[in-house]
């Protein structure tokens, strides 16, 4: 039996409200299509973009570490948008 969604899920918006240049918000990891739709997405999705916001700023700040390290060793620094 499948559980029903009683409440809403929030948006994850952190209110840093910029973007890179592939357009993921700086703040919460979100496409600009994934922020204006928000309110039109079923709970499911919104739980299904919510994980790929999470993979995204992993994926970021894994990147921001490698970087640092290299920088930190000499190395030249590469720019990588999620």
């Amino acid at each position: 039996m499948e559980q029903i969604e009683i409440f809403e899920i929030p948006s994850p918006c952190k209110g840093v409200c910029q973007v890179n240049n592939r357009g993921y918000c700086l703040g919460c990891f979100r496409s600009r299509e994934e922020r204006f739709h928000w309110n039109q997405l079923s709970n499911a999705q919104k739980k299904h973009i919510i994980r790929l916001c999470a993979q995204r700023e992993k994926r970021i700040r894994q990147h921001q570490a490698q970087q640092q390290d290299s920088n930190s060793n000499g190395s030249e620094q590469t720019n990588l948008d999620f």
